[in-house]
């Protein structure tokens, strides 16, 4: 029980025997490096890069120097906001009581060694797989074995890493350190939580899937028909990746990697650790936010306001006193009720304990018998007591807005089988919440925003109800008890909806109640501090703990508020609203130019006819049209979210403006048949229409314009125009100021009538069924 010495602890550091794992979860410098510089489209652009070179036009060469721009600049932001979470995350960092040389001392987890002798306390998440030295206490190993019912541990049992202590405390011995845990694996699942649900991340990822086995085929396909269209190896070389590089949304996927990077530097900013960058978007997208009472609506700081004793019963003051100031001494550190117990009851005592039940969320009460053969009993009336008298007087405190803990006495109390004989009340204690102050704010902000907020708590539900409605909670009088409910997802889905406070909650039915969300199609956040909230963290689509709070929460969440401020859900909620509608508005820039690319492509490769671009004239369009803009856009603050989906919003923008480009890059070939005009007039129409529609693209992702917008497009206008004009002899096209190019006067007055109309078209198609297609697909 004294621990190892030093000299014990250096020897197995040095053996490597300490509590630290190889595999770590968090990226290194050299990893964010590999992820950025190799990948798919990287070693594609590079492999079509060569063969430009190959063909001796180098001046297409273009299309290569944004790939490596962009690839550099997603390097060093995402290393900034990696130096900035690494000095946040110290907050993540799990203390441990160890005792070396027969002193106790803190220590980080990371450094317990083999043979180690530490303390666990409720709330901890255990290190490492460990044997029961000394003490009582229950653990939840829900996160390994997803049985959520607590498990006792006594002398001569054993601890897993990862389970966490949800009661009582003891003494425990290292057995296993690092990767040698039983559960080391498992361990690793459980720090990285549950995906975080991303709609959009998804569908980009599969669009890409379809597009990096399309790719290939189709490139083969369009240089056969290149080369015999045009009997030049070079020619078909140059048409064949214009057409390869259109279909790359290469920029997209970076876009979308940096814009969510540079939100969690946002967040971190805001006293935020994002822990998951997907969780942004799905923290975007929540519609239902469920919460504990305390540590959120509450400070989590409890007072004693008085005792109701029972003097008929046999009992006063003095006795009362006395007891529960034995209570409270022989009890568990760190605990709320405890503390505002402790507070209230410091009479002088002789009592100590020889029998403990500690207190458990399942049972709601502990027990203690002391040395004078007396047993006595501390908790949650309606589970202690018939009586309806006082439960009467219960329901008046309750309906005030108070909890009240009940103390009784019992002839017996039995540890191991977690009950007691003969029990007799002897006082209620009533103690009251502090309400945050700016829980009414927050309430209203999510009001206006349109989220639904659920309390679930384990006070009772008047209580907890009550102290809802005075912290502003909209229909807070809207309450059930949780022994209520039915036990099956399927049932409790049809009621879940018809209340907004539910009491005496247990932790699995706090779970229960996320998945009875989920399958109404809620997308769920689950804000908690305690041990009693994990598995619901764990459970919901994005899930937040407070630093404050128990490690175990800490470790489970997607997000961890570092200030313990219910009120920062507020910035942060703006916040990954306006990421993800950034992302939302300028995807269809890039998806634009991928619809009508693979269109193009597939068209030319079977009529095998020449193709109109070049990778020099896309790089115009991707630098001025889509490139510049799109970052400027996503680095704009304080923007609503408008679209209702990723895919909505491609179907509704990308997809009628690429089509008009393809249909307008048909009618141009038409025409130059018709007129037996030359290629370079076909060449010059197809690209100035090309432009334009892209820019009707940027238009309307710029609505509504402010003056942010208006000059990002002003701006992007007169480049373009510019290299129009002077770029015209290196683009193989006519000059605006050319006669050839009058021909796009008409096609251009129509331009805006034919996106309109495509628009129409595909709004009729009920997009609803089209997104349900293109899910099913893609998805």
């Amino acid at each position: 029980m004294n621990g190892l010495n030093y000299n014990e602890v250096n020897e197995r550091i040095q053996k490597g025997q300490i509590n630290t794992s190889a595999k770590d979860i968090s990226k290194t410098k050299k990893q964010i490096v590999f992820e950025h510089v190799f990948t798919y489209f990287n070693g594609l652009n590079l492999f079509l890069a060569m063969m430009i070179v190959f063909s001796g036009r180098y001046i297409n060469l273009t299309f290569i120097g944004v790939v490596f721009f962009n690839t550099i600049i997603g390097i060093i932001q995402e290393l900034k906001v990696k130096k900035t979470i690494d000095e946040l995350s110290i907050v993540m960092d799990q203390s441990v009581l160890v005792r070396r040389n027969g002193q106790d001392e803190i220590i980080n987890s990371d450094k317990l060694v083999l043979d180690d002798v530490y303390t666990l306390k409720v709330g901890t998440q255990i290190p490492c797989d460990s044997a029961v030295l000394d003490g009582y206490f229950e653990v939840n190993e829900a996160l390994l074995t997803g049985e959520s019912k607590p498990v006792k541990k006594v002398k001569g049992t054993h601890v897993l890493a990862g389970t966490f202590v949800t009661s009582g405390s003891g003494m425990v011995k290292a057995e296993k350190v690092g990767d040698d845990n039983y559960s080391s694996e498992l361990l690793m699942k459980v720090k990285k939580k549950n995906n975080a649900t991303s709609e959009m991340k998804d569908a980009i990822e599969k669009v890409i899937k379809v597009l990096s086995i399309i790719i290939v085929p189709v490139g083969l396909m369009l240089f056969r028909a290149q080369y015999n269209a045009n009997a030049d190896i070079s020619d078909a070389i140059v048409k064949t990746v214009a057409g390869v590089v259109g279909m790359i949304p290469e920029g997209l996927v970076l876009l979308t990697s940096v814009s969510f990077v540079l939100g969690v530097g946002r967040l971190a900013k805001k006293q935020a650790l994002v822990q998951q960058m997907e969780s942004i978007e799905a923290l975007s997208r929540v519609d239902t936010l469920c919460l504990d009472k305390t540590g959120t609506i509450t400070t989590g700081e409890l007072r004693v306001n008085n005792t109701v004793i029972f003097y008929d019963l046999g009992y006063d003051d003095q006795k009362v006193n006395e007891v529960m100031s034995a209570f409270v001494d022989n009890g568990e550190e760190g605990n709320m009720t405890q503390a505002a117990l402790r507070q209230y009851f410091h009479e002088e005592h002789h009592l100590q304990s020889v029998k403990f039940i500690p207190f458990s969320s399942d049972r709601k009460f502990q027990a203690v018998t002391y040395d004078n053969g007396c047993s006595y009993v501390l908790g949650a009336p309606e589970y202690l007591t018939t009586d309806t008298t006082i439960l009467k007087l219960v329901a008046d405190y309750s309906y005030a807005g108070y909890r009240v803990l009940m103390l009784g006495e019992a002839s017996r109390i039995h540890r191991h089988k977690e009950t007691y004989d003969d029990f007799v009340p002897m006082a209620l204690i009533v103690i009251s919440d502090i309400i945050k102050e700016d829980a009414k704010d927050t309430f209203a902000f999510f009001e206006k925003e349109g989220v639904d907020i659920k309390v679930l708590s384990g006070d009772n539900p008047i209580t907890v109800s009550r102290v809802c409605m005075m912290a502003g909670l909209k229909k807070g009088d809207r309450y059930i008890d949780a022994s209520k409910l039915p036990d099956d997802i399927a049932s409790l889905s049809k009621i879940i909806d018809d209340y907004q406070v539910f009491g005496r909650v247990k932790p699995e039915q706090k779970e229960l109640i996320i998945q009875a969300l989920q399958k109404k199609e809620h997308i769920v956040a689950m804000v908690g501090d305690g041990v009693n909230d994990v598995l619901a963290i764990k459970e919901s689509d994005c899930g937040i703990a407070m630093a404050n709070g128990a490690d175990a929460a800490k470790h489970s969440a997607h997000i961890v508020l570092l200030d313990s401020q219910f009120s920062s859900m507020k910035d942060i909620f703006k916040e990954g609203r306006t990421i993800v509608a950034n992302i939302e508005k300028v995807s269809a820039l890039y998806l634009t130019k991928t619809i009508y690319s693979t269109g193009l492509s597939l068209i030319f490769s079977l009529i095998g006819k020449a193709y109109p671009f070049t990778p020099f004239q896309l790089s115009i369009i991707s630098s001025f049209a889509i490139g510049y803009p799109s970052f400027f856009i996503t680095l704009e603050k304080d923007v609503d979210m408008q679209s209702k989906g990723f895919l909505r919003h491609v179907l509704n923008t990308a997809l009628p403006c690429g089509l008009s480009i393809i249909f307008y890059v048909l009618l141009s070939l038409f025409m130059t048949s018709y007129l037996s005009l030359n290629m370079r007039t076909f060449n010059t129409l197809s690209y100035y229409m090309t432009v334009l529609v892209s820019f009707i693209v940027l238009y309307k992702v710029c609505l509504p314009l402010n003056k942010y917008r208006k000059a990002i497009f002003g701006i992007c206008s007169v480049c373009v125009v510019v290299a129009l004009v002077f770029l015209s002899k290196y683009l193989s096209i006519y000059s605006l100021f050319d006669f050839h190019s009058i021909l796009v006067i008409p096609l251009a007055l129509s331009s805006f009538i034919m996106t309109a109309l495509f628009t129409n078209i595909i709004n009729k198609m009920r997009l609803r069924n089209v997104i349900k297609q293109a899910k099913k697909y893609f998805i």
